[in-house]
């Protein structure tokens, strides 16, 4: 069983079990997906595909849909119960704003006790550092700025994907195109958290190979 690594930023000394956290991160994408399909069936109502929910659904459905809802596909037989592109955006929307919600919350609790933060770059490196070690239990490898709002953080390991590997018989495209879903929770937290420090900004997640990961933040008004 793993341990709980501590953790402190200004005193605050907090216990996570890495492992359990780790997995609540894996289990996000797919709990969204069955929430978002079950709201999209239930949204006509009046139509006979109304009534169906998740556990109405055969475990070949089940299977099928899960294997192939990340950007691929549909459910059963030829024809897809659900829009894949539809229900796509509408996961994708639902993890940046719980991400979003979570950062906020970090962010109030792990800097009640310091100072203001006077500019973007040093509220940048609070996201680089403090909530980096907070929530990943390592600090971001890179951050790079223009010095004109636009800054481009990079982990290259990334601890939410860093066991994910290539799955036999997908190419390294699509495989790289699957683990976008699970990036959009942690820019919602990169967002989110940034808000509530008072920098309004845009933020893009990236991975051209696993585990590593890029994090694009745009502020308001910024200037290539």
């Amino acid at each position: 069983m793993a341990q709980p690594e501590p953790a402190a930023v200004n005193g605050d000394t907090r216990e996570l079990n890495g492992s359990c956290f780790d997995l609540l991160l894996i289990e996000l994408v797919p709990m969204s997906y069955r929430i978002e399909f079950c709201k999209y069936m239930d949204r006509d109502e009046g139509k006979s595909s109304s009534d169906r929910k998740w556990e109405d659904l055969t475990q070949e459905q089940k299977e099928k849909f899960m294997n192939e809802s990340l950007g691929v596909g549909g459910v059963g037989g030829g024809t897809p119960l659900v829009d894949a592109e539809e229900l796509r955006d509408r996961v994708l929307q639902r993890l940046d704003a719980q991400g979003f919600r979570v950062g906020r919350m970090l962010a109030e609790r792990y800097t009640r006790d310091m100072q203001r933060l006077q500019d973007n770059l040093e509220r940048m490196k609070f996201i680089c550092k403090d909530l980096w070690m907070v929530v990943f239990r390592k600090q971001v490898d890179n951050l790079k700025t223009n010095h004109r709002g636009i800054f481009v953080l990079t982990d290259n390991t990334f601890t939410p994907i860093k066991r994910a590997s290539l799955e036999r018989g997908r190419d390294t495209a699509t495989m790289m195109d699957q683990a976008q879903a699970f990036l959009y929770f942690h820019s919602g937290v990169i967002r989110g958290a940034l808000h509530e420090l008072g920098m309004e900004c845009t933020v893009q997640a990236e991975t051209t190979e696993l585990p590593g990961v890029t994090f694009h933040i745009r502020t308001v008004g910024a200037k290539p």
